[in-house]
Parts: C-alpha cells; sequence; structure tokens
C-alpha cells in the first residue's frame, strides 16, 4: 500500500460508492470495515463490503489487504452453499467486495422470525463447509452469525476473511469486528485452537467440525454446550471444559428432538482432533434422517486431465496464494529431493513471516521413478558433518486430506490438499 492515498469515505444512503452501487442501508460496521445493501447496474440488489483503511496504521494495510483479496477469492468458489463474490473495486483508496444479497438475514435473526427446520440447515452448513474444504480452505470462524439466508431458505457461509489466518482473527485487525463479537467466538473454538503457542497450531477441517458441533447444539437448546460464557472468568472454565469434553448432555437430551442429534454433536465435540470426526461428509452421513452423501454438490474447480504424467503443487491458502510449484520439473532440475520449509535451503521455501508454525525443515516428496509415484513424508533427513545423520520430524506436523502424515510417508494424488501449519496447498495434474 506504499504510495496509495488513502481518504476517508463515509457514505449515506443514496450515495454511490464506486460509481456504480447506490447505497440503499447499512447492514453492519465494524472497526475496520462496513457493510452496505447495496442497488448496482440492472437494479440489482448486492451486499458490499468497505475496508476502511483510512481507520487502519500503514504498516496493517498490506496484511488486511491480502486477506480482502482472499475473502473476495475465496467467494468464488463454485458452492449453493457459499455467499459469492460479484466484484470489487476501490473508492478513495479503500478496495470493497461486491457480493450476494442475502435478504433473510442470519441464521441468528432468521430463527428469531421463522420456524427453523435445523436439520435441513445443519446439511446446508455441511455442504458449504464440503465445498470449502475441497478448495483447500477452513473457515475458522463458523458461527450463526456467518451463516447467511437466501431469498429462497438455503443456508450460505459467509465472511471469510480469516480464511487461511487463524492466528490474527482474535487480533485487533479483525477486518468487521469489534472486541466484544471477537470475544465471542472463542465460544466456538476447538481446545487445540485456543492457544496456538501450545500444542499442535496447523488448522484442519476438524476445526469447523468442531464449531459446527458447539453451533447445532446452541440452536437446539439455546445454551452453549460447555456452560456460561459472558465475561472473562467464564472463559477459563468454558475452555477447560471443552479441553476435557465436559458438556451439557442432559440439557441436549431433554431438547425436543434432541436425542437424535447426540451421536453428531458427540462425535464433533471431541476434544482430541485426531479422533473427532474428520469431514463434512462424515458428519452429513450421521445427520438425523440419514441424509446421503450424494446430497453434497461436488466441487466443480479444478479437474484431472487425463494423459497427464507430471505432478504440481499450488498454494492454496498462504503468502504465495495462487502460486504453482510444477513438481516433476524441480525434481528433475535440482535432481534431489524436494524438500519444503521457512528455511532458505529448502527446494520450495514457504514465506509465513506472521506466524511460526512451520518448521524449518518442515516435509520432504519424493517420486519413485520406476513407478511414477509421489510420496510425501513429515520431517526431513538432517546430515552432520562426521556423524551419523538422523530423521528430525516438523514441530507441528503434515498432514494430508486432515490425516497426518508420517516419516514413512503417504502417497500423494491430483486432488490432494497438503496442510503445512497455515499453508495448504492442492497436488493437480501437470
Amino acid at each position: 500500500m506504499s504510495g496509495v492515498v488513502v481518504n476517508r469515505c463515509d457514505f449515506t444512503v443514496g450515495q454511490y460508492i464506486g460509481g456504480l452501487y447506490r447505497v440503499d442501508l447499512v447492514l453492519g460496521e465494524g472497526s475496520f470495515g462496513k457493510v452496505f445493501k447495496v442497488t448496482g447496474p440492472g437494479s440489482q440488489v448486492y451486499a458490499l463490503k468497505l475496508l476502511k483503511l483510512w481507520e487502519i496504521v500503514p504498516e496493517l494495510r498490506k496484511p488486511l489487504m491480502d486477506r480482502f483479496v482472499m475473502e473476495f477469492e475465496t467467494g468464488l468458489i463454485k458452492s449453493r452453499f457459499l455467499v459469492h463474490s460479484v466484484g470489487h473495486g476501490l473508492e478513495c483508496g479503500n478496495p470493497f467486495i461486491v457480493m450476494d444479497y442475502c435478504p433473510k438475514g442470519n441464521l441468528t435473526q432468521y430463527m428469531e422470525r421463522y420456524s427453523v427446520d435445523l436439520v435441513k440447515v445443519g446439511r446446508e452448513i455441511l455442504c458449504g463447509l464440503n465445498d470449502l474444504h475441497k478448495s483447500g480452505k477452513v473457515h475458522r470462524d463458523l458461527k450463526p452469525e456467518n451463516v447467511l439466508i437466501k431469498e429462497d431458505g438455503t443456508a450460505a457461509l459467509t465472511d471469510f476473511g480469516i480464511s487461511g489466518d487463524r492466528n490474527k482473527r482474535m487480533t485487533e485487525r479483525n477486518i468487521l469486528g469489534r472486541p466484544q463479537q471477537i470475544f465471542g467466538t472463542y465460544a466456538y473454538m476447538p481446545p487445540e485452537q485456543v492457544n496456538r503457542l501450545r500444542g499442535d497450531a496447523t488448522v484442519l477441517p476438524t476445526t469447523d467440525i468442531f464449531s459446527f458441533g458447539v453451533m447445532m447444539y446452541q440452536l437446539l437448546t439455546g445454551k452453549l454446550p460447555f456452560g456460561e460464557l459472558n465475561d472473562h472468568n467464564d472463559l477459563v472454565s468454558y475452555q477447560r471444559n471443552g479441553k476435557n469434553g465436559n458438556w451439557d448432555r442432559r440439557l441436549l437430551e431433554r431438547t425436543e428432538n434432541g436425542a437424535v442429534w447426540q451421536k453428531v454433536i458427540e462425535g464433533c465435540l471431541i476434544p482430541d482432533f485426531k479422533q473427532r470426526m474428520q469431514s463434512a461428509t462424515a458428519v452429513l452421513n450421521q445427520m438425523p434422517q440419514g441424509q446421503p452423501v450424494s446430497y453434497i454438490q461436488q466441487w466443480v474447480g479444478w479437474k484431472p486431465e487425463p494423459g497427464k504424467k507430471g505432478l504440481s503443487m499450488r498454494v492454496m491458502q498462504g503468502l504465495e496464494h495462487g502460486k504453482v510449484y510444477d513438481l516433476s520439473h524441480l525434481f528433475r532440475d535440482r535432481k534431489r529431493l524436494i524438500t519444503i520449509g521457512r528455511e532458505d535451503s529448502n527446494v520450495v521455501c514457504i514465506p509465513e513471516n506472521e506466524s511460526p508454525y512451520i518448521s524449518r525443515r518442515h516435509c520432504t516428496i519424493e517420486t519413485d521413478v520406476r513407478t511414477g509415484r509421489w510420496f510425501i513424508r513429515d520431517g526431513q533427513w538432517i546430515a552432520e558433518k562426521g556423524r551419523r545423520g538422523y530423521w528430525k520430524e516438523s514441530v507441528n506436523g503434515t498432514y494430508i486430506n486432515s490425516a497426518p502424515v508420517t516419516p514413512e510417508g503417504s502417497e500423494l494424488h491430483p486432488g490432494d490438499i497438503i496442510t503445512v501449519g497455515d499453508v495448504t496447498f492442492r497436488i493437480e495434474d501437470y
């Protein structure tokens, strides 16, 4: 953002943003963002989110802009169950995103006015999560306020500004959050993400699975599963209960239709993310009334091309978002294993300036030249001069499709999602 002039631009009803979008209503405002209902060309109604860069100190503008771009691009994923991005632009140096307008508000507002089929809503939320996860993204802020209801009653996920940026969600940098709103999101956080400086730091789809369980419990019973959460004094107890799996099962059993949700919520709220249900598909299969997996829309982005022999690795989340590494060429050019980590000596050096969750030497990709099969292994071989070398695993682990990768390795296939700290890669045909 250096060299870009940023000016204050407050808008009232009837004024135009970007010369095209007439403001009809202010839908919400936070410390650094404002959302409007607007009318655009052809009298089409949209929601428009404006990032108030004039309120942000210059050194924080670039990371916020990067997150704003990421939110726009996430909204381009083709899914009936995500709020779509329509366009973007600048107003007085301040960026804005134009999105689908969902006239029935968020899920909390909707339930205050209408009788809601929570099984239907739950399935639609899971379908949205599935579409995100297949694109290498984790929502990380799933809660009723981030589920909007379309004109036809379909639930759609929104607010992707922190997807891939979990470590910043609890800071003052939240694009559209005030401190009290940020505090409230602790209610939906899984134990492994409460304090990323302790224990596992890698963010996986199981993060959203836990949040889904908390949210559905709350919508069914009117209470949070791990106790009251009104102030900081409650927070320690709430998080301790979450870590120990102590949630109020009796309240769910006494709630109308609560018993049929027992298996689903039990599987979502397991404290250990390795034991928790691992995917939106797995949760969907346990939903009341046995909705089949075929209910999930198939992601229609990248598809493997027939006749391709090599593999590439596309950055789906991270500072190098969109960059493609041609694994086949890297292997031939370097004539050695493809090492990945944040140290410069790696074949693939991952820039990760704002978190410590990627090891200096994190993982290794290799190929069997006889069969053409590719494998990924957690950790790297450390050679010591004058001594026998050893294999050193990463601190926070390497994951493929949410499953941990061991030093023994896992085979790679097109469509696989690799997670390394806050960065995700998608394996594609080359």
